[in-house]
């Protein structure tokens, strides 16, 4: 092991695979040259370079026959400051190393250009919970789907859920410009239904777009949306791009920003360190992942972690964000999964409403699932 860094270091936790001593010598030492300087050892001969740029490891821990923790420092300085170089530094080229998988990082506390490159979510629990009027409870989420309906039937849908109090209604992550239901129309219409609900009941359910496209058009439909009015925007980091959304955070969003899982899997990424950290860390201030027990394969343990790491950052300074637990939660697991997660959640019910059946069916286990929550007490 080596004596801490001379410098301000990002300091990157990586599980790799390796067979053998010589194996894993070779895999750690490429770890150490791929991310910065991308040349073998004998090839450097600048001194600086060596000296400030390449990774210094911290140290190897064996988790199994040939499983290894491997901790590096890399100079925080090599991430130039931006958003897209940081994910460079962290896991650029080594993601393309099936033997790596990327488990976690530390950043500086004496790294000055930190906000400016990732400035984190500029809402969070506490703006997302002033915004919808809910103080204490657990929020309670659905989505309109699916893909194909009209833009009067999404509407209807979307007032039939705000009369029921859901709190947040949001798009499906499938929505997109179509012709059968476009974004502008969409937003205009859905907005309509939540304003004229909210007006009829008093309170604050939102309604939550899903932005998807080019840059240029995601700033546009972002646009459109904060104009109608809308509570927050739904996007997909990991299909519009992390650096991207970090420029719409600091720029362009006056609302919150929901974090959709899209693409997500198609990483060696820990799932609590892409969904826990880096998704808050680049700007969402509420996170959909995948439910234990529900369609896909996160056992319960990974859901505590990417929970705990939202609501409990580990990085000073930066904000609390809601985990939204998602992905075949049934009405009748409400319970268990708010005892799991407590309040500090948005509990996200999509097919578990619409197979009650037609709209008065629909309507009445809405507003079931609202009173469920609103009543749970752990």
């Amino acid at each position: 092991m080596l004596s801490p860094s001379p410098w301000p270091a990002l300091r990157v936790t990586y599980f790799v695979t390796a067979p053998n001593q010589a194996d894993l010598d070779a895999r750690v030492e490429s770890l150490l040259l791929e991310q910065t300087v991308e040349l073998p050892r004998v090839a450097l001969r600048d001194k600086f370079v060596l000296e400030n740029i390449v990774g210094r490891l911290v140290s190897v821990e064996a988790m199994d026959a040939d499983k290894h923790r491997v901790i590096i420092d890399f100079p925080i300085i090599a991430t130039a400051d931006d958003p897209a170089q940081f994910l460079n530094v962290l896991f650029g080229n080594s993601s393309i190393q099936e033997h790596v998988m990327l488990a976690d990082f530390d950043l500086p506390s004496d790294w000055p250009g930190r906000k400016k490159t990732l400035p984190g979510p500029q809402f969070g629990i506490a703006g997302l919970r002033k915004i919808v009027g809910v103080p204490e409870r657990a929020l309670t989420s659905t989505a309109l789907k699916p893909i194909g309906l009209s833009n009067e039937r999404i509407a209807q849908l979307c007032g039939l859920f705000a009369q029921a109090g859901i709190d947040i209604i949001k798009d499906d992550h499938g929505l997109a410009n179509h012709s059968f239901h476009p974004f502008i129309e969409r937003v205009r219409a859905c907005q309509k239904a939540v304003r004229d609900s909210n007006r009829a009941s008093g309170r604050r359910s939102i309604y939550v777009p899903n932005l998807t496209g080019t840059p240029s058009v995601v700033l546009e439909q972002l646009k459109v949306a904060q104009d109608e009015g809308v509570g927050a925007v739904m996007i997909a980091p990991m299909l519009m791009g992390l650096p991207f959304l970090t420029e719409i955070v600091a720029q362009h969003a006056k609302v919150p920003i929901v974090g959709h899982p899209s693409f997500g899997g198609a990483t060696r990424i820990a799932p609590e360190l892409l969904y826990g950290k880096l998704f808050p860390l680049y700007g969402s201030d509420a996170t959909i992942f995948a439910n234990f027990g529900g369609r896909f394969a996160y056992s319960k343990e990974t859901c505590g972690r990417i929970a705990r790491a939202m609501t409990q950052p580990s990085i000073p300074g930066l904000t609390p964000t809601l985990p939204m637990p998602a992905g075949g939660i049934k009405y009748s697991q409400v319970a268990d999964v708010l005892s799991f997660y407590g309040r500090e959640v948005i509990l996200l019910i999509g097919g578990g409403l619409y197979e009650a059946g037609d709209d008065q069916a629909l309507r009445t286990r809405a507003g079931e699932f609202v009173r469920h929550v609103a009543e749970f007490k752990k």
